[in-house]
């Protein structure tokens, strides 16, 4: 029986959400530069002539992996809790126990934190001027006002609480056999 428009339509977003989530992961291990599109149809068990159906370059398609990325439900939670009339310490406890839930049981979670840390680094604008990092700022502040954070420039405790848990994320999808970060750890990290 011959496939309807509604079915090819379905395969053909099934294949270009497979091409993503494959090259998400792809990408986070090996980087931009050290990723060609042949190794890249190879790894995900595509034709190289399929990849191009989808996406015109490399450029495009790593383009549409940092947007899904910069616009993750990740980081849209994290700028509304920062606005939360809640008070610092909470806010830091309920991401830190985000993080270590989905970094424990959810590969794809490591490679959004991986993707996101590695557009942060190749910014124009720097790196501090990422959301992820502007959002935790504000939080830190707060919770420098309230005493619960400990005192120090906002942007490198930022910096130091997303270092340790991109480490994380790499740890969890290049090291077979490594131990999870503890809430505490991250904790830790930002409390008096």
């Amino acid at each position: 029986m011959p496939k309807t428009e509604e079915q090819y339509k379905k395969m053909r977003e099934d294949m270009r959400s497979k091409i993503l989530e494959k090259s998400s992961l792809y990408f986070a291990k090996n980087g931009f530069g050290d990723t060609k599109i042949g190794d890249l149809a190879k790894y995900i068990g595509i034709g190289q002539g399929t990849m191009y159906m989808y996406f015109k370059s490399k450029e495009e398609l790593f383009d549409e992996i940092r947007k899904c990325a910069e616009n993750s439900e990740e980081i849209q939670g994290l700028m509304v809790l920062s606005k939360m009339p809640l008070p610092a310490e909470k806010k830091i406890e309920k991401i830190s126990s985000e993080v270590v839930k989905r970094l424990a049981v959810d590969d794809r979670y490591a490679v959004k934190i991986t993707i996101l840390t590695q557009l942060m680094l190749e910014q124009e604008k720097g790196l501090y001027s990422n959301n992820l990092y502007k959002a935790m700022e504000k939080i830190i502040k707060q919770g420098q006002k309230e005493g619960t954070v400990v005192e120090g420039d906002p942007l490198y405790l930022a910096d130091l609480y997303w270092g340790t848990v991109y480490l994380y994320a790499l740890k969890k999808l290049f090291v077979a056999d490594y131990k999870q970060v503890k809430e505490e750890t991250l904790l830790r990290l930002l409390e008096v």
